[in-house]
């Protein structure tokens, strides 16, 4: 079993964000580690519930094995896999937050944007 109190992001494959991305969640939501399941433009693919299992089964391990309670769904600005706008992102994040969320389980998600100045920021 694992020592400390973990989160999980979903997040895209894209380095830019990864490091913003898990301080900003270790610094509000106090966890100690971050657990990463990552796909590019992932933001489109869940929010198209598209395809779904193996991110599904990723979150299911975090939950289950680190005991993660908290789900953070992500997008961001210049994505190379989900070229969209921002709005069109924003909309994603949401909708991907009720994807998340209709699958029950034991864990609180959210949604955040990250800016071109690689800001979080909650939708």
């Amino acid at each position: 079993m694992a020592e400390g109190k973990f989160a999980t992001s979903v997040s895209c494959m894209d380095g830019r964000i990864q490091l913003p991305l898990a301080k900003w969640i270790k610094e509000n939501h106090s966890v100690d580690f971050v657990d990463a399941i990552t796909e590019p433009g992932v933001d489109k693919k869940v929010a198209d519930n598209s395809d779904l299992e193996s991110i599904k089964a990723k979150i299911g391990i975090s939950i289950n094995a680190h005991k993660s309670e908290l789900i953070v769904v992500s997008g961001h600005f210049d994505c190379a896999g989900n070229p969209v706008s921002d709005d069109e992102h924003i909309a994603q994040i949401k909708k991907g937050v009720e994807v998340i969320s209709s699958w029950g389980l034991d864990a609180k998600v959210i949604g955040v944007w990250v800016d071109g100045s690689w800001n979080i920021n909650s939708v």
